[in-house]
């Protein structure tokens, strides 16, 4: 009988099955430390556990010691552990975490951090001091913001506004009563309590109600703006949650659009015969408003060099006296040809750079509304009211027809830009009168025999 020959093992197939079971141990194990890992992760997301700090616990920049970031009510803080030990620092991580979650933010700086706490809550004096230094907002615009809020303060709290304005002592005391109230205290019951006493003192007729609801709106957006997060974020302050004026609710906008109340033609033709000759300064102030629709201040600064000669235009552009309401508002304004001749003529007469002649100086840093032209333009409004322009600002009037007029015979868009706003929305919104009345245009339907029949028996 014939032994068959012991099968062979190909030495690279020994290799192969050795190699298979060592990858398939290492598939293992590094399959038990994901699976380890990821127990991990699900324990430590539980803030309960020394797990979730460790991981959540970061390196002070520049130091050894640690800190947490904690949120609780709406208030996040970073919190310093004050140890260089890890292990140490989330333990101790984790028992502020239990006591703020116990007690609150408030109880926590009273115990641990009592130097901080008035700077949890600061005074309106200490906040707007900060405000002062480190907002990015034109000297005029801050001082607007902060008198609508110690307006709204001095309101809720009671304080007497006799002492509003002025350097004396009722003023500084006025001040310093304002300055100790608290951000706190300004709650949203405050701050809605104020809106509706505001708005019962000023009378139920309409006009009292129409006119009330503006300055509302208007002083609460003022005070308001002070705690956008573009100011609040330069500040090193711990602020009140909820915020002062957080969800104040504002009065429906009334209408502010437009409606011409005089003939401005005629008007033209009076300021021709009465001004043009007994006024020179008052009827430049008063064709620059209503053939160029330019605002008060541009008017006060004009200078001579703004007129493009060659090209029939007025450009309003920045100089070493006068910046615009906005960047918008530099631009060219088209004017008539009868115009630009006007003015060369009394150009070739200018004793100075400015076209409005004035004896009053100039105020470049001045907080309010100061005008060089001042008389002048007081003059100027005094003659528009008593031929006809009854209006609370009569020479604003003149570039409001402006832009009425060139949007009746060119359009909205074209009265925006010659307006220089924006936007079309706010030149549709504010300043257009829609000077086109139209009508469905069927009244040619009620000329029968019995409508014309009863018409003349009326008449008769």
């Amino acid at each position: 009988m014939q032994t068959l020959p012991e099968p062979t093992v190909n030495s690279d197939d020994q290799k192969c099955e050795i190699n298979a079971k060592v990858d398939l141990e290492e598939v293992q194990a590094i399959a038990d430390k994901i699976e380890t890992a990821v127990k991990a992760v699900r324990i430590s997301r539980s803030k309960d556990e020394l797990a979730y700090w460790k991981a959540a616990i970061r390196q002070i920049p520049d130091s050894p010691y640690w800190y947490a970031e904690i949120q609780r009510g709406g208030i996040r803080r970073k919190v310093s552990l004050e140890t260089s030990n890890k292990a140490a620092a989330a333990h101790r991580a984790r028992e502020i975490w239990y006591f703020i979650r116990a007690h609150g933010w408030p109880a926590y700086l009273a115990k641990f951090k009592p130097e901080s706490l008035a700077q949890a809550d600061p005074t309106i004096g200490v906040f707007i001091a900060q405000v002062e230094k480190t907002a990015d907002l034109t000297p005029k615009t801050l001082k607007s913001y902060v008198s609508a809020l110690r307006k709204i303060t001095s309101d809720i709290f009671g304080y007497s506004n006799s002492y509003k304005f002025g350097h004396g002592r009722g003023h500084k005391a006025w001040l310093e009563r304002i300055h100790a109230v608290r951000l706190s205290e300004l709650t949203p019951t405050a701050i809605q309590t104020w809106k509706r006493d505001f708005l019962a003192r000023a009378g139920q007729d309409p006009l009292s109600q129409r006119s009330a609801k503006v300055s509302v709106n208007s002083f609460l957006r003022c005070a308001r703006s002070l705690f956008a997060s573009k100011i609040l974020k330069h500040l090193k302050l711990e602020l009140p949650d909820p915020l002062p004026f957080a969800g104040c609710q504002f009065e429906p906008r009334p209408s502010c659009k437009y409606r011409s109340t005089f003939d401005v033609q005629a008007l033209i033709g009076a300021a021709r015969d009465e001004l043009a000759s007994s006024d020179v300064e008052a009827f430049k102030v008063f064709l620059l408003g209503t053939f160029a629709g330019l605002r008060r201040k541009e008017i006060d600064l004009l200078e001579w060099s703004s007129f493009r000669w060659d090209q029939g235009v007025i450009s309003i552009t920045p100089t070493a006296h006068f910046s615009a309401k906005s960047e918008d508002s530099y631009a060219d304004v088209a004017i008539d040809g009868e115009l630009a001749q006007l003015f060369r003529g009394y150009q070739a007469r200018a004793t100075g750079s400015f076209v409005i002649e004035s004896a009053g100086e100039l105020r470049p840093g001045a907080l309010y509304d100061y005008y060089r032209c001042g008389e002048i333009f007081e003059r100027l409004i005094g003659w528009l009211r008593a031929h006809g322009v009854d209006s609370l600002k009569p020479l604003h009037c003149l570039r409001k027809e402006f832009g009425s007029m060139i949007n009746a015979s060119a359009g909205i868009h074209a009265a925006s830009r010659a307006l220089r706003h924006s936007a079309v929305a706010v030149t549709d919104q504010f300043y257009s009168d829609h000077r086109v009345r139209a009508t469905v245009g069927l009244g040619h339907l009620l000329e029968s025999p019995k409508i014309l029949e009863f018409k003349q028996q009326e008449v008769a």
